[in-house]
């Protein structure tokens, strides 16, 4: 029987408009921007494709600064829709990912509406998705929540930040696992 825990091999982290201006107004922002830290550190280490995406970059400016250096090696993508999966150009890079990656991790803003709306496109583009919930957010606790549940209701699988690392390592004492724990205890103790 076939378990259905995540491989770094199966996997790609699509970081969504985490731009300066709208950090800026996130709940739990500076919490979400660690999360997203630490798990675009862990995708580097363990080999996983990494994608970002901003929302309209003319009018709402580049990434946070501290992710911002994380992502510059990464194929980037400026969209105006609301779905980074209805970009066609971001459309073409997950296509050219298949068939080894079946599931796309989402972190990044807003939840309840460019990270919503992308992830029922890319289930509907026959990809698997996980969103990993400390690493999203809205302007808004309630937004946030909602669009959470509806995710979950259309099929999409939630998790945490430490929940996804310490499935993706699958066991310690590898070298990924020595590379990867010294960020985890920076991060507890913060």
């Amino acid at each position: 029987m076939k378990n259905n825990l995540l491989e770094p091999g199966s996997v790609c982290l699509h970081v969504i408009d985490v731009q300066k201006s709208l950090m800026s107004k996130i709940d739990r922002a500076d919490s979400v921007e660690q999360n997203i830290e630490l798990l675009l550190q862990c995708s580097k280490i363990l080999g996983m494709p990494v994608l970002a995406s901003t929302q309209y970059k003319k009018g709402l400016g580049p990434y946070v600064a501290s992710l911002a250096a994380l992502v510059a090696d990464v194929p980037q993508f400026d969209k105006v829709t609301f779905s980074a999966a209805a970009d066609p150009a971001t459309v073409a890079h997950l296509d050219s990912l298949k068939p080894a990656v079946t599931t796309v991790i989402l972190v990044g803003v807003e939840t309840h509406i460019c990270v919503y709306q992308t992830a029922l496109d890319l289930l509907g583009r026959g990809l698997a998705v996980r969103i990993v919930v400390d690493a999203v957010s809205s302007r808004h606790r309630l937004d946030h929540d909602v669009g959470l549940a509806q995710m979950q209701g259309a099929g999409v699988s939630i998790c945490t930040t430490e929940m996804l690392i310490y499935e993706l390592l699958g066991r310690a004492g590898t070298k990924e696992f020595k590379q990867i724990l010294p960020f985890i205890v920076e991060r507890d103790n913060r």
